[in-house]
């Protein structure tokens, strides 16, 4: 049985549909426990996460970086940190804004620098880009085109009902499943 927690901070619901997209694809592996953690909770599961296989980090983006709370997560991380708790454990991310771009980027290499600072090894999300020729289409899977990890976008002036829309939830589903899978295959 390998163990996934996903850590997520959503503040207005977007970024929520977009973690459970995720935690669908990596529970569809066989012999997978998934674990939910929300980052208010995250001092009740600290244990949740020393027992965690892989980690897979979410959070909108706002102002070009990670919302606050999630900072907060990271920075309450530093006693792991100092005895290197999750080294060699996996991680990967994801993001949404309201912006196409939004700086999500930025998001994600903040994400990606957190687990290499905690000497985790980063899962990319392994899709080529879609929605990049004249048959292209917002419905394919990784219309954004990340290669770092899973971006959505969803408009500002809409409820998580509207947005991410389906591609971006199914590109999320499918960074769940590609970690649980390669945590299946992993080890040191």
């Amino acid at each position: 049985m390998k163990k996934i927690a996903i850590v997520y901070h959503s503040g207005f619901g977007h970024t929520l549909k977009q973690a459970e997209a995720v935690r669908d694809g990596a529970a569809g592996v066989e012999n997978t426990e998934v674990n939910f953690i929300n980052v208010d909770d995250v001092d009740d599961n600290w244990q949740t996460l020393a027992a965690a296989d892989a980690m897979i980090f979410g959070t909108p983006t706002y102002m070009g970086t990670v919302s606050a709370p999630f900072k907060a997560f990271m920075d309450k991380s530093a006693n792991v940190w100092f005895e290197q708790g999750w080294k060699d454990k996996l991680a990967a991310g994801f993001t949404n804004s309201a912006s196409q771009s939004g700086d999500k980027l930025a998001t994600l290499q903040s994400l990606a620098v957190f687990g290499a600072q905690h000497s985790m090894i980063w899962v990319s999300l392994g899709l080529l880009p879609g929605n990049n020729s004249s048959t292209g289409s917002v419905n394919d899977i990784n219309r954004i085109g990340s290669s770092l990890g899973a971006m959505a976008q969803s408009n500002n002036d809409e409820g998580p009902e509207k947005g991410p829309i389906a591609s971006d939830l199914e590109t999320a589903k499918l960074l769940g499943q590609r970690v649980a899978e390669i945590a299946h295959g992993f080890s040191l």
